[in-house]
């Protein structure tokens, strides 16, 4: 596992969460001993998913609207002396057949690189934000957050998460298709009868696989469902503030409520956030529903979310974080994977371990300056590597970047996935190259990422041809009249390895601009380590 580094003084990250309705900023003061401070916790409303689900692009409105706050964060978080951004988008972002030029966009003018993240990993980051702050014993916990474009469930207790999804349903999403024309109006019992007709449908999967996994709490997260239980305090609860439970029987009370009123006076019930008023009925028919399907009569209302989960992701990563199991989320979704497909593990290790030790000794002799996040997607790449040989060998490298490219990666990015099923598609024939259809949606440091890591694992692929794990050790010795020297250090003959070595010296010399040269040394050592 590579662990981000313990700051040895105080350091300031700002977590940046681009959703489908609003932008959040959070930006903490993280202190040596993994404690932080909150220095600053905003929202904007933006709609960036306004009409977008409809058309599937995100319009030119609020595509500028939400650049522009994205730039005001940025600033925002600059005042506090941020170090360091870590940005993600969701729902409505990922779906936009326009993203690209929207992140372009924030890249070039923002002054932000957003990564946009899966609907599992959204769920997963929820998750992980909201039982932060609660003490988990062996509580199994629902968590189920409410977004603009969709809805997110996540089962798990402190080992982590046994369950999760994220379902197409969400205020803004639903109010478009079933309000086109906005809800100025109060909405009778039989059109919000037929969005919950609709809302049943789409859960039904969803509905029958959670309920295989029984829960103690039900956590309830976004401002949906916050609205609603300040709303059901405000009428039923003689207005107590610190009422965080939102019970089925208050729901059913609240529900006429608001449907009978018309927007101007939905804007004015007690306990509304009135910016809400015109998609609260949509994100009400999703709870409503949710809660009577899955028989929950009552669930904790918690103002935490994805911005939590960002900086306790960030947190668990690093050194002497008090980790929850022995794998990290990265090492425990790529193993599955990898079983999943049923990979040779102790081949699939001897390749990783040999590929970090180029990687190691590449950065010594200054081949290349990548760091420690890209020595992890080269390890878990090269454990991938042979994963599409489940569905073909002869093609298996290529059936390895699509299986890796559309699995639920949980912990990753989208970016670092597609540079890891790079990595592996390009482990074998032909060479990775900047135009390469495969690519176009990595800018160029990633595609300079993949041409690099690849062909360290292209080398480490040739010393372990036989999967006999016959090499020790290997490493480079420093560049002399523009060729490097490699030593390898075996415990037996392995000319067949030796040979797959001078296949790659073209491709080597085409990526570093230095000739190979390999020296193979005999060792004493009879059995490698393979140890995770």
């Amino acid at each position: 596992m590579t662990e981000t580094k313990t700051p040895q003084v105080s350091r300031t990250v700002a977590f940046i969460d681009i959703g489908t309705n609003s932008i959040r900023l959070f930006v903490a003061r993280l202190n040596p001993d993994c404690s932080y401070i909150v220095l600053s916790s905003q929202k904007e409303s933006v709609r960036l998913g306004e009409g977008e689900f409809l058309t599937g692009l995100i319009t030119e409105d609020a595509m500028d609207r939400a650049v522009m706050v994205a730039g005001k964060f940025v600033e925002l978080a600059h005042s506090h002396r941020a170090e360091e951004f870590v940005a993600v988008a969701t729902s409505a972002t990922r779906e936009a057949q326009n993203r690209y030029e929207f992140l372009s966009r924030l890249r070039k003018e923002a002054h932000l690189d957003v990564q946009v993240i899966s609907g599992r990993e959204e769920a997963r980051l929820i998750f992980m934000g909201v039982t932060a702050a609660m003490h988990v014993k062996d509580e199994r916990i629902m968590v189920i957050d409410i977004g603009g474009g969709s809805t997110e469930l996540a089962i798990g207790g402190n080992g982590g998460c046994s369950y999760l999804s994220s379902m197409h349903l969400g205020s803004i999403r639903l109010t478009n298709m079933f309000f086109p024309g906005g809800l100025a109006g109060p909405v009778t019992d039989s059109r919000y009868e037929e969005v919950r007709a609709y809302i049943r449908n789409e859960v039904r999967s969803v509905i029958r696989q959670a309920k295989h996994h029984p829960v103690d709490l039900v956590v309830g997260s976004s401002g949906t469902i916050i609205n609603l239980c300040d709303i059901a305090a405000r009428l039923y609860h003689h207005g107590d503030p610190e009422r965080t439970i939102l019970s089925a029987s208050d729901l059913k009370k609240v529900v006429p409520v608001i449907c009978s009123s018309s927007l101007a006076e939905r804007r004015k019930i007690p306990g509304i956030n009135p910016e809400r008023a015109d998609i609260i009925i949509a994100g009400t028919a999703i709870i409503d529903t949710l809660m009577q399907e899955l028989d929950i009569q009552s669930l904790e209302v918690t103002h935490r979310g994805l911005q939590d989960g960002l900086l306790a992701d960030y947190l668990s990563k690093m050194e002497g974080f008090p980790l929850l199991g022995h794998l990290s989320v990265r090492e425990k979704s790529v193993l599955l994977t990898g079983r999943a497909f049923g990979i040779n593990e102790y081949h699939a290790r001897t390749v990783s371990t040999i590929a970090l030790e180029l990687f190691d000794s590449g950065k010594k002799v200054g081949l290349h300056t990548l760091g420690p996040r890209e020595r992890e997607l080269l390890e878990f790449a090269s454990f991938l590597h042979d994963i599409g040989s489940l569905i073909s060998f002869h093609n298996h490298h290529a059936h390895s970047y699509y299986i890796i490219r559309n699995s639920d990666l949980l912990g990753f990015d989208q970016k670092e996935v597609l540079i890891m099923a790079n990595i592996a598609r390009y482990h074998r024939k032909k060479l990775p190259r900047k135009r390469e259809p495969e690519m176009p949606e990595l800018d160029e440091p990633g595609i300079e990422q993949v041409i690099i890591l690849s062909t360290f694992l292209r080398l480490s692929e040739s010393l372990d041809r036989r999967h006999a794990a016959l090499i020790d050790q290997v490493y480079f010795t420093g560049i002399v009249d523009k060729t490097v020297g490699l030593t390898i250090v075996a415990r037996e003959d392995c000319q067949f390895e030796s040979w797959g070595v001078d296949n790659e010296a073209k491709n080597f010399e085409r990526t570093f601009h230095v000739k190979l040269d390999h020296t193979i040394v005999r060792s004493d050592t009879t059995s490698r380590d393979n140890t995770t």
